[in-house]
């Protein structure tokens, strides 16, 4: 059954928002579905929700079957994930770095991009390890006390980090986040003059990470590596001897970056 907190986020801010939420509960089922059963699994009003189904078939998205009741995937949805698979071949090669990575240090780590006063989990391979930290891509955290989100931070003009730091909450998450703009700048500069970060179980009780960007040489980068571990099996002395590592495969995803972007540039040049 999904939570109020799903249903919350099925309603979006826009139409398109709340097709797409649809959507995303459609893809997780493996079996037909009805008008009334969604209507109690999302709890959005009936009429609202049998004008959504309508237009996602009217658009190939879904099809009826044959008892006129029970809704499944339409054609077109399957080839947008079939398209999709074929063609994410940039996820592909950034998550067989990330892989290699975990393999090479034993702990969990992930990838990470800025997303306005948050940091976005955009992929993440788990350790094998039995004690470990679950977050999932597409989890976001506090820039503040991310050891990512200080490396974005620590690439921003002192007047755009305050602008941005003025408009958050500074939360404490743990006694060691830092909430005082005095500290976390302090913090920051030592950061932007190292190359590497740490969160010191700031955000979570037992967690320490240690992030790097992925270098760009055309400007500041949105493409953050971290290698995340409990406190029991991780120090700052570890951490920084699994430093060689994380710069390694941090050199490997920005090559990946640049070469996406190159032929990306390629084809909109040929479409000229």
């Amino acid at each position: 059954m999904t939570t109020k907190s799903e249903m919350s986020r099925l309603e979006g801010d826009t139409p398109a928002q709340r097709l797409l939420a649809l959507l995303e509960v459609i893809a997780g089922k493996d079996q037909f579905f009805t008008l009334q059963g969604m209507v109690e699994e999302t709890g959005l009003p009936k009429p609202t929700l049998h004008r959504m189904l309508q237009q996602l078939e009217t658009s190939g998205m879904l099809q009826r079957e044959a008892d006129g009741r029970h809704y499944s995937k339409g054609s077109r949805l399957r080839r947008l994930a079939e398209s999709l698979l074929l063609n994410d071949t940039v996820h592909g090669a950034r998550h067989a770095v990330l892989r290699k990575l975990v393999d090479e240090v034993g702990e969990s780590c992930n990838i990470t991009a800025l997303s306005g006063g948050e940091v976005l989990y955009l992929d993440r391979v788990e350790t094998s390890a039995p004690l470990r930290f679950y977050l999932h891509p597409g989890s976001r955290v506090p820039v503040h006390c991310s050891a990512s989100g200080k490396l974005f931070l620590a690439q921003m003009a002192p007047a755009q980090r305050r602008r941005l730091l003025n408009e958050l909450s500074l939360e404490s998450f743990t006694r060691n986040t830092l909430i005082d703009p005095e500290a976390l700048e302090a913090e920051i500069e030592a950061v932007r003059r190292q190359g590497y970060a740490f969160d010191d179980e700031e955000f979570l009780p037992g967690l320490l990470c240690i992030a790097v960007l992925a270098p760009n040489p055309d400007g500041p980068s949105n493409t953050g590596l971290a290698i995340q571990a409990p406190i029991m099996r991780m120090t700052r002395d570890k951490a920084l001897a699994c430093l060689p590592a994380l710069q390694r495969a941090a050199e490997q995803i920005a090559a990946i970056n640049r070469e996406a972007l190159s032929d990306a540039a390629q084809a909109a040049a040929g479409d000229r």
